[in-house]
């Protein structure tokens, strides 16, 4: 429960240099390495309805991509992923595990507002 932070292997002599909003955190888990395929399917409203685009690779930026900044729904189909309120992979995090997501909510989210995302490649753990 809570704001989410994806950390990569390195140091964090602070909390603001992971992008954290306080000083605590609760619980922490760590995620299993993968090294297969990468996809993901993005909707613009809940249950997979409206537009949708798959995804491979990274996105640094939702809009420039998608033309709209909400993700309503969403089936990550292999890999791990990050989703970003904010572009350039800022603001809160999001970690995708493969399943589906019928509204922002089933992934945490407090509204549909996506800036950026990206896979959780070996090379960030």
């Amino acid at each position: 429960m809570g704001y989410q932070y994806t950390l990569n292997r390195g140091e964090y002599p602070d909390y603001q240099r992971w992008m954290g909003y306080n000083d605590c955190i609760r619980s922490c888990r760590m995620f299993p390495h993968y090294r297969g395929n990468y996809r993901m399917r993005i909707y613009e409203r809940p249950d997979f309805g409206g537009q949708m685009m798959e995804f491979m690779d990274d996105c640094p930026n939702v809009y420039d991509r998608f033309r709209y900044r909400d993700i309503n729904s969403c089936n990550v189909m292999e890999g791990y992923w990050t989703f970003y309120e904010q572009p350039n992979y800022r603001g809160r995090q999001y970690f995708m595990r493969p399943g589906e997501y019928r509204r922002f909510s089933d992934w945490g989210g407090m509204n549909s507002t996506i800036g950026s995302f990206r896979r959780m490649r070996e090379s960030y753990m």
